[in-house]
Order: structure tokens, then C-alpha cells, then sequence
């Protein structure tokens, strides 16, 4: 699924494609990916809009429109991309949007899990999300304050959209590999060396990622609004690398299942407890 990096680089893509473009047209190919409004309504109230700017909250991509905000998000296997007006749209497209310049944005989706809403209140649907990770604002001491209120594992907390904004499991095992914890820490054992640690491996590892254009994984699912892919995953560390030597100490990665959702990490760099 992509994470706050490939919507981070989706939307900054988009931005100079998007910018001051009316919606002349919209077309809904698989009803089910409109989550808000019904279709009709969506296919009608959309149309005649302009898109002001292009943005993200979490993992949400934002389009702002002049009366509305269009919110996607593109699940397991989203995509974006702008394609020619005339162009027929392939089976895989779920929806589309004809621009006043002769251009469609259009979403397509082979797994069909991604969903789009459009509303005049998006907090509606981003108001339970946490913090935003990269904001100038959200600083070390915020982010330990986070931390003293949970007993949850760290792995677990930090896929919490509620308790962190954007993160999935690429970048939370590659910031808990960068920070030197395990993934099953309890999120009230961590040292305050040890909480700010986290915190600038989480920020460090989310810039590294939006530097070079996200990850790209084995099912090229992901690619940029040019059709590219990302670079990130000629970076990682643990991510799907069970078996392999750690960059770091050539220990062989492990693997576990937390809640559902695999986690890898260094058993020798993440000792499950701190050194003493």
C-alpha cells in the first residue's frame, strides 16, 4: 500500500499538472470506488469545479476544489496519472476526470480497494488521523508526549493512523531498524534517548523516501504520475529482506507476525530489550 512518501510524491507531481485545471467532465467506470457521494451526485457536483492545489494528509491524497476537496486514497494498488483526452481508458481505470485542456486525470485500480470521497468537509474523513510526522511544527518533545500515553508495541503503534499519519510497514520497519529498537517494544519501556531517537529515524527515513520518489516493490504497483517508479527500495534495510544479512552487523533478518502484519528487523541491532 502506498505510504505517506508515494503520496507525498503523487501529490507534488500532480500539483503543476492540476493547478487552476476545470473539471469539464467526470466519469465513474466502477461505482464502488465512490465511497461519498452516490455516483450521480459525484459525477454531476464535481463537474464545473477548478482544482485549486494539490495536497496530502496521511495518506490521503487532496485534491482542493473550489467549493469541495477530493479525497483518495489508493488502497493496495492505486494509481494516478494524466492521460490524453481521446484516449480510451484501459479496464483497469476506475474513475476519470476531463480537464479544460484537453487532458484526463484518471484513477486506475487493478485491486479495486482504493476509494475517493468528495465533500465540503474533509474533516470529516481526516479528523481522526494523528499528527502529521514531517510537519515544521511536530517536534521531539511532541512526539514523546505521544509516546508517555501508549503501552502498546512499537510496531503496532506506529501503523496507527490515529496515533501517527502516513506510516505503513515499509517505513516502520526501516525507522525501528534506524533507531536501533524492536518491534515488539512496548512503546512505555523506550529511554527518552531512545524516544528521540524514533523520532528523527521516522523523519529521516520519510525524507530519504520522498527524496528518491518512494518504493517501488516486486508487483510494481506503485509508480509516480509520470509512470516511473521510486528508488527507495534499493535503500532498505529489513523490509522484505528476511534471510539476508543486515546491512549493518550481517546478521540474518527475521520476520514475525504482529497483529496480522509482518515486521522485519536485526535480532542482533533490535535486541528485544535495551543493552545494558
Amino acid at each position: 500500500m502506498p505510504e505517506l512518501p508515494e503520496v507525498e510524491t503523487l501529490a507534488r507531481g500532480l500539483q503543476p499538472l492540476l493547478a487552476d485545471r476545470r473539471i469539464v467532465a467526470a466519469a465513474v467506470d466502477w461505482p464502488r470506488t465512490v465511497a461519498f457521494p452516490r455516483v450521480d451526485e459525484f459525477e454531476t457536483r464535481i463537474v464545473g469545479q477548478s482544482i485549486r492545489s494539490v495536497g496530502r494528509r496521511g495518506k490521503y491524497l487532496i485534491l482542493q476544489l473550489d467549493r469541495d476537496d477530493l479525497l483518495i486514497h489508493l488502497k493496495m494498488s492505486g494509481r494516478l496519472q494524466i492521460h490524453p483526452g481521446g484516449a480510451l481508458p484501459d479496464r483497469h481505470t476506475r474513475f476519470r476526470l476531463e480537464l479544460d485542456n484537453h487532458r484526463q486525470l484518471r484513477f486506475q485500480d487493478p485491486r479495486k480497494f482504493g476509494r475517493v470521497v468528495l465533500t465540503d468537509n474533509p474533516q470529516q474523513v481526516t479528523g481522526t488521523l494523528g499528527p502529521e510526522p514531517l510537519a515544521d511544527d511536530f517536534t521531539c518533545e511532541d512526539f514523546c508526549r505521544l509516546l508517555a500515553r501508549r503501552t502498546g508495541r512499537l510496531k503496532s503503534l506506529l501503523l496507527n493512523q490515529a496515533f501517527l499519519a502516513g506510516l505503513g510497514n515499509i517505513y516502520a520497519d526501516e525507522a525501528l531498524f534506524m533507531a536501533r529498537l524492536h518491534p515488539l517494544r512496548p512503546a512505555d519501556s523506550l529511554l527518552p534517548e531512545e524516544q528521540a531517537r524514533l523520532y528523527e529515524s521516522i523523519r529521516s527515513v520519510l525524507n530519504s523516501a520522498i527524496k528518491n520518489q518512494g518504493t517501488t516493490l516486486k508487483d510494481k504497483a506503485y509508480r509516480d504520475v509520470y509512470g516511473q517508479e521510486g528508488a527507495f527500495q534499493e535503500q532498505v534495510a529489513v523490509y522484505g529482506r528476511k534471510g539476508m544479512p543486515c546491512p549493518c552487523c550481517q546478521t540474518p533478518i527475521e520476520r514475525i507476525v504482529i497483529g496480522g502484519r509482518s515486521a522485519y528487523f536485526c535480532p542482533h541491532c533490535q535486541p528485544p530489550w535495551p543493552h545494558p
